[in-house]
């Protein structure tokens, strides 16, 4: 049986407000509750279908995955994992890593520097200059990664996947 094509979609949380809160309740600015219904319209309308949604949780991520999911045809199951919070890249590996095989699509909701590295470091391949223009842009607020890979979740490493698509909402 040949391995399945398995889907990783980075959401980097959408335009955060600076009120005087602590950085993990900081909400969603203006510009942040217009851009994440968007992305959330853009991966709608891109056919990729979450079956696992992973929302780091943070009042701006979850905030973001609030507006973006109610775009969606199909609520995935969402687990709010407190190790997305201030992620690094190689820690954000250990968490896909961990994913039931049982998930074909796989989101994480979360934060720069972690996502933007995480796209950079696993992409070995790349659609046309679909990674130019994401190093160009850093991965900015409501920004979408779409990576696929063949293989197992345990196998997700370095260089493992492709960039599919990349969507920005001002970019």
């Amino acid at each position: 049986m040949a391995d399945p094509t398995r889907t990783v979609v980075l959401v980097r949380h959408a335009k955060a407000d600076r009120p005087p809160v602590n950085d993990h309740e900081r909400p969603l600015a203006a510009r942040g509750h217009r851009d994440a219904p968007r992305a959330g319209r853009w991966l709608a309308g891109s056919g990729v279908t979450p079956d696992l949604a992973l929302c780091s949780t943070a009042a701006r991520c979850r905030e973001t995955w609030k507006l973006v999911v109610a775009e969606l045809p199909h609520r995935p199951r969402t687990v709010y994992e407190d190790r997305l919070y201030g992620a690094s890249a190689g820690e954000l590996i250990d968490v896909v890593n961990e994913t039931a095989n049982d998930v074909g699509t796989l989101l994480l909701v979360g934060h720069n520097p972690g996502l933007h590295d995480l796209a950079d470091t696993l992409a070995g391949e790349t659609e046309g200059d679909l990674l130019a223009r994401m190093a160009r842009s850093g991965l900015p607020t409501s920004a979408i990664a779409v990576l696929t890979f063949t293989g197992s979740w345990e196998g997700v490493e370095p260089g493992s996947t492709r960039l599919a698509a990349y969507w920005a909402p001002h970019a």
